[in-house]
């Protein structure tokens, strides 16, 4: 069994209800570990958001180290079909956002500790 010296710091959220960090929840982990007043971490937040919105509207890519990249997609019009009418019907191109895990954060993830590898 380990034990709290050999396991590495967890981040607890303030939620335990739900398994989802919200806008929220991230502005009052601000509040609480660095102590911004509950405003500007309020407003922290919403201005992150707001740039990468900004940016991938624009059509840039994001890409944010040891977390991952958002990039938009352009996917083409191709032929579909109503499930439930069998009617055939054009599904128009459109752009999507996609978004790819770094390396670093899916072994955070599955518990394993990133090696010196992983940052290059």
């Amino acid at each position: 069994m380990a034990t709290a010296e050999t396991e590495p710091e967890r981040l607890i959220l303030p939620s335990l209800e739900t398994p989802t960090l919200t806008k929220a929840e991230l502005a009052e982990l601000l509040f609480e570990r660095i102590g911004l007043n509950k405003r500007e971490s309020k407003d922290m937040v919403e201005a992150f958001f707001e740039l990468v919105h900004g940016t991938l509207v624009s059509g840039a890519d994001v890409k944010l180290s040891g977390f991952g990249n958002f990039n938009i997609r352009r996917k083409a019009p191709r032929p579909g079909r109503n499930p439930r009418t069998g009617e055939a019907i054009p599904i128009k191109a459109r752009n999507v956002v996609t978004f790819h895990a770094s390396h670093k954060l899916k072994a955070i993830v599955q518990g394993d500790t990133p090696s010196a590898d992983d940052f290059e």
